[in-house]
């Protein structure tokens, strides 16, 4: 008796799983039956219970196309009947998907981020006036912070003026403006501020989370 054990090891390898292996049973009989007429009759048989495993996906859009697929995926591609539906290709499947298209940003001036030129070009759809104009400064201050970032060295505003010209395709020029941009000092305050304020709170927060902790 115990040289009659099976192993799954040493079973036949089973194509969908899920279906278990006396779904490949049943297929493999019916590629054995010897007329097409009977094997069509067997490969209904199998499609309906197939479709009682899954009683979920009845309402799926092709959902009968998907099970006749899976039937000859697991016939190896080597069933002849006759399906409602186009027989899979077995070069189909086995192909490799086709590699995914990230966007390649290559920005002329990285220190200023890959969203300026999104918020540039949208300033540019603006009607000319008073809002347009804030925005434009409003752009310019904050790329005249992300140089000072990059260069902790000031900054004079004719080299912000002229890479917002070279950016906007020379569609926004601020180069002949009498308005100054803000100071760097103060955009760098701002900074050293609010990093000071977010390391207070998070001090004060490690404080109150160890006052109340166990000591032994």
């Amino acid at each position: 008796m115990i040289d009659d054990l099976e192993y799954n090891t040493e079973r036949e390898h089973l194509i969908i799983p899920e279906y278990g292996r006396h779904m490949q049973k049943m297929i493999n009989y019916a590629k054995s039956r010897e007329t097409k007429e009977e094997r069509n009759k067997v490969s209904k048989a199998i499609i309906s219970v197939m479709g009682n495993l899954q009683p979920h996906l009845r309402d799926v859009p092709d959902f009968q196309h998907k099970l006749w697929d899976q039937l000859f995926i697991m016939a190896d591609f080597e069933l002849d009947v006759d399906s409602p539906y186009d027989k899979p290709l077995r070069e189909e499947l086995s192909a490799s998907p086709e590699p995914l298209k990230y966007p390649q940003n290559f920005p002329k001036y990285r220190f200023y981020g890959n969203n300026i030129k999104t918020m540039i070009d949208v300033a540019d759809t603006w009607e000319e006036g008073e809002l347009k104009e804030a925005l434009v400064y409003t752009i310019a201050n904050h790329m005249k912070k992300c140089f000072l970032n990059w260069n902790k060295d000031t900054v004079e505003d004719d080299v912000i003026f002229h890479h917002l010209f070279e950016l906007s395709d020379g569609k926004i020029n601020l180069k002949n403006s009498g308005e100054d941009l803000s100071d760097s000092t103060s955009l760098m305050r701002s900074k050293k501020k609010y990093s000071s304020n977010t390391s207070k709170k998070t001090h004060k927060k490690s404080n109150s989370s160890n006052r109340n902790r166990k000591r032994y």
